[in-house]
């Protein structure tokens, strides 16, 4: 590593690209809970057997779900009727548990065996330090769920070759109008570094008290696809630290 890698706070931290050039690591491999970037799991098993067109009601169960301490949400009511493309902005971008609940049941069918379906994934990926138990990454009295940045880098680059999963994580803002199935909603991306950097690709924020804030990021620089990892950060100083190690990867890049 170059001596002039930005300084990292994280206490976890991986960023590679799309050659297979490592630019920076820190406790890479260390098994960690990565709160809400789960989601990003929930969202790769989704659109691997679902049609983006598909439909699905929102259940008083969903809601319930998301209502409770901690949980973030997109407002979804009972009743509501979504495309899976809509559902995936509501569970990426304001990283809804709501919409997470909802995507797991119906394309478990059920939470538990689709956590199953997430942890097989995970296996089949190669993610050798993943467990889920959950769709959502909101802790449980029973949790245990756990990754590392490396594995989460690794999913990150498969999710990106989806270009509804490219749509969704890259987009700031998504709006849905009124209908007859479901009320107007504007769901926004907590993801900052979108608005900072050039060139971002996505992809997802987290945050519990257990594992601190992260952040998946992904951009490219110079033609070449950079894929980073931060966990158990600071709020703002992820999103600093993001745009820094792309410009540094994107530097690296162009030296050869």
């Amino acid at each position: 590593m170059a001596a002039d890698a930005p300084s990292v706070g994280a206490k976890e931290a991986y960023v590679v690209d799309s050659n297979g050039t490592v630019h920076y690591g820190k406790r890479e491999t260390r098994r960690v809970p990565v709160a809400s970037l789960v989601k990003i799991m929930t969202a790769y098993v989704v659109l691997g057997e679902a049609r983006p067109s598909d439909v699905i009601t929102i259940s008083a169960a969903d809601v319930k779900y998301a209502a409770r301490g901690g949980a973030a949400t997109a407002g979804l009511r009972k009743g509501e009727r979504f495309t899976v493309k809509d559902l995936l902005y509501a569970l990426m971008l304001p990283s809804g548990a709501d919409a997470a609940n909802a995507l797991a049941r119906h394309y478990g069918p059920g939470k538990t065996a689709f956590v199953a379906k997430m942890n097989r994934t995970a296996r089949e990926l190669g993610l050798t330090d993943t467990r889920y138990t959950n769709a959502d990454g909101m802790p449980t009295p029973a949790n245990g769920g756990y990754s590392t940045a490396f594995d989460q880098a690794k999913l990150a680059q498969e999710a990106l070759k989806s270009s509804v999963f490219t749509d969704v994580v890259g987009s700031t803002v998504h709006k849905v109008s009124k209908t007859a199935v479901h009320r107007a909603h504007t769901w926004r991306n907590t993801n900052k570094l979108l608005t900072r950097a050039d060139d971002v690709l996505g992809v997802k924020t987290g945050f519990t008290s257990a594992a601190g804030y992260c952040l998946l990021f992904a951009g490219e620089r110079n033609g070449v696809q950079i894929v980073g990892v931060l966990l158990d950060d600071q709020n703002e100083r992820r999103f600093t630290t993001a745009e820094r190690l792309l410009n540094y990867a994107g530097d690296q890049i162009s030296l050869g």
